[in-house]
């Protein structure tokens, strides 16, 4: 069961301000389960989850080596080295947020580069938790959907780049958004909530909770196809 601070920091709040409200929920579920809970980013540990966020936030100088393996040994060091620091002390990292002159820190930019990401790996924990069901998912606010829905549309050709076959996404809710154009292979329609799209396009599709329409084989094509940001 979800806590109550998790249930109010994903369930209130206008539309600004929103990846702020996940930030709090995500740093209260790092307090929850401590730092060697499992996470769907293995092997990394919810300890090694944290680092990730404070570095992506203070250490723009070890960002590369996230997408340059020639340069990850450089971004490693500078995770380890955040990792290493008292539990209390990493989670307050995450939870105090990035330096001043870091332009996340206005809350417009914060929600357009930030909400998807606190997102997926809030639920990179929930979701790794033993026993987690989709039927037992916390609620995802109506404020937070249409801001996910606005991102998918946003980068949803970036994200699904990488798809061997089109993809629409469809909420029904929201809409429907061509992702990417029909391939030879195909088109799949995936449809579902923006969060649960969200996660499928950001590498999570085995939890995200989907209906896929489409061509068996364009549907197997969509899933074994590899997604990350």
């Amino acid at each position: 069961m979800d806590s109550p601070v998790r249930d109010s920091a994903v369930m209130m709040g206008p539309m600004t301000g929103l990846a702020q409200l996940e930030r709090e929920a995500l740093c209260a579920t790092l307090v929850d389960v401590g730092p060697d809970a499992p996470t769907l980013s293995a092997p990394w540990t919810t300890r090694d989850l944290a680092a990730h966020l404070v570095v992506r936030e203070r250490r723009p100088d070890a960002l590369p080596g996230v997408l340059m393996p020639a340069l990850a040994e450089h971004t490693q060091r500078v995770q380890d080295s955040y990792a290493a620091n008292d539990w209390s002390t990493l989670v307050d990292m995450v939870r105090e947020g990035p330096p001043g002159w870091n332009p996340t820190r206005v809350p417009a930019v914060d929600d357009a580069i930030n909400l998807a990401e606190f997102f997926v790996h809030h639920e990179d924990i929930l979701r790794a938790a033993p026993g987690w069901t989709r039927e037992g998912a916390r609620r995802v606010s109506d404020d937070t959907e249409s801001a996910l829905w606005t991102r998918l549309k946003q980068a949803g050709q970036l994200l699904f780049r990488r798809s061997p076959v089109g993809v629409v996404l469809f909420s029904e809710e929201h809409g429907r958004h061509s992702a990417k154009g029909p391939t030879k292979k195909g088109t799949v329609v995936l449809q579902g909530r923006p969060s649960e799209l969200v996660l499928f396009a950001f590498g999570r599709g085995e939890v995200a909770d989907l209906d896929y329409q489409g061509t068996e084989a364009a549907i197997a094509a969509l899933k074994g196809a590899e997604f990350s940001v």
